[in-house]
């Protein structure tokens, strides 16, 4: 077996690079997280794991809401931005030119260029160590009219980036489809 330990790491690819985002102290603002993903389907719930000090964690507890907003490949210098810079120093939405939109969850700011938002209130907030897991309700979702194929979302109009640790660092776009998702493995048989 061709294997080489390196000890217990976080390693799995690709991480997302969500915009996540909060209003703290009456001020929208998000930080990049790639620490995060689907959480359950029913009721709908996605997780993000942020570590303790970050700003966007303060107004995250302040009004136990937030927003996760999957950024398009058009919008890697603002992911980049939005997780190099605090919004206790930067006001991320002035840079990165963001325009901010509330839905139904009030005090959970989204950023209309995104493609992809989704509006939660948290349900849990776990202690794990160096990180705090998320978990947020889904109140609802909005998706670019232009991201559709017919009536559904097309990740290749979404056009969302992920995070490759090192020794890439990177951000990727989606690849080539491999294989037909419920098909492809009955080929097995």
């Amino acid at each position: 077996m061709d294997k080489v330990k390196i000890g217990p790491q976080p390693l799995v690819f690709p991480m997302p690079a969500f915009l996540v985002g909060a209003n703290v102290e009456g001020k929208p603002n998000f930080m990049t997280v790639a620490w995060g993903g689907i959480a359950c389907g029913d009721p709908p719930m996605v997780s993000v794991a942020i570590r303790h000090p970050r700003y966007t964690l303060k107004g995250m507890k302040e009004n136990m809401t937030f927003s996760v907003n999957v950024a398009s490949a058009d919008q890697v210098k603002e992911v980049d931005f939005c997780g190099i810079k605090t919004g206790a120093k930067e006001d991320k939405v002035r840079v990165c030119k963001f325009k901010v939109f509330y839905g139904k969850v009030e005090t959970a700011p989204m950023i209309e260029q995104c493609p992809v938002n989704l509006e939660c209130k948290i349900e849990h907030m776990l202690d794990l160590g160096s990180h705090v897991l998320v978990v947020g309700k889904i109140e609802e979702t909005y998706v670019s009219g232009k991201c559709f194929t017919g009536e559904h979302p097309d990740v290749k109009k979404i056009r969302p980036i992920g995070w490759t640790t090192l020794p890439a660092n990177v951000y990727q776009e989606l690849g080539d489809a491999v294989g037909s998702a419920f098909k492809v493995g009955l080929e097995l048989k």
